[in-house]
């Protein structure tokens, strides 16, 4: 126990910090929340008590328990007094994974095996940055759409896209309910030849909060791409925000060059 628990001390302490902001059994909090979310503490089992928490993190009692009380609160676990704090929260399906590599078509493969909440469909005037990133004369409307996307009933993206007017007539709301994007831009006869995308990171508004089914300010995955047909004009312009617990970017990278200059590369080249 003594060895065991030195170690882990050692390790779940060095995770919390007195001189930040954030209170001490809120940053105690959010490491177990983190590993109950991860599965390192599964369904049902059961959470170091008060005075083993008080001691692998070096706080005291009353923070301890404040943070145990919080996880129960937010419907993590389950306190019982003489049976211990166990977990209540039950991990949904594994996160949806996307590759880098053959983007377009795995965002294709993606619509066509996740379900679709439409919340938005109209056409309106865009701001000057989506103007211009469509390449539209200001002014001009453009097709917007906001959805929902979902996998086992399970939301994990929020997604507004804009679509040149012109193309936009070519389908309609229930073609967007029921059909990926991608598949109804080349189904209007568009030859998709490549895509510009930008990752980063935000937090959530109360709607996109409310919309994913997580808290206001939760992280969340923001991607931005520019779809473009073969002929180079911009055909789409989506901002996607993704639950980081339920989507995952993977990307396979093999080391090449020479001694002293040798770099990583997506593509081998």
């Amino acid at each position: 126990m003594a060895t065991a628990g030195s170690g882990n001390t050692a390790s779940l302490a060095s995770l919390i910090d007195e001189r930040l902001p954030t209170p001490l059994y809120h940053q105690v909090y959010l490491v177990l929340r983190n590993k109950i979310l991860s599965g390192a503490y599964a369904f049902e089992e059961t959470l170091p008590g008060e005075q083993e928490t008080m001691e692998l993190f070096g706080v005291s009692r009353i923070t301890a328990k404040r943070a145990l009380d919080e996880l129960a609160e937010d419907g993590f676990v389950k306190r019982e007094r003489g049976r211990g704090t166990k977990v209540i929260y039950r991990a949904p399906t594994p996160p949806v994974e996307a590759s880098i590599e053959g983007l377009l078509e795995n965002i294709l493969a993606m619509g066509l095996e996740t379900q679709v909440d439409l919340l938005e469909f109209g056409y309106v005037k865009p701001d000057a940055e989506v103007s211009a990133l469509l390449r539209c004369n200001p002014g001009d409307p453009v097709q917007r759409a906001i959805r929902i996307r979902r996998i086992e009933d399970e939301p994990f993206s929020h997604l507004t896209t804009y679509v040149p007017e012109d193309i936009g007539r070519t389908f309609g709301r229930e073609d967007l309910a029921s059909r990926p994007m991608l598949a109804l831009l080349e189904r209007s006869g568009i030859v998709i030849g490549r895509a510009e995308q930008t990752i980063s990171a935000t937090l959530a508004d109360a709607l996109v909060a409310r919309t994913l089914d997580v808290q206001l300010g939760s992280p969340l995955l923001s991607i931005r791409r520019i779809v473009f047909s073969r002929d180079e004009r911009p055909v789409e312009y989506i901002s996607a925000l993704y639950r980081p617990d339920r989507y995952q970017y993977r990307m396979n990278l093999t080391r090449v060059g020479e001694d002293g200059r040798r770099s990583w590369s997506m593509d081998g080249t």
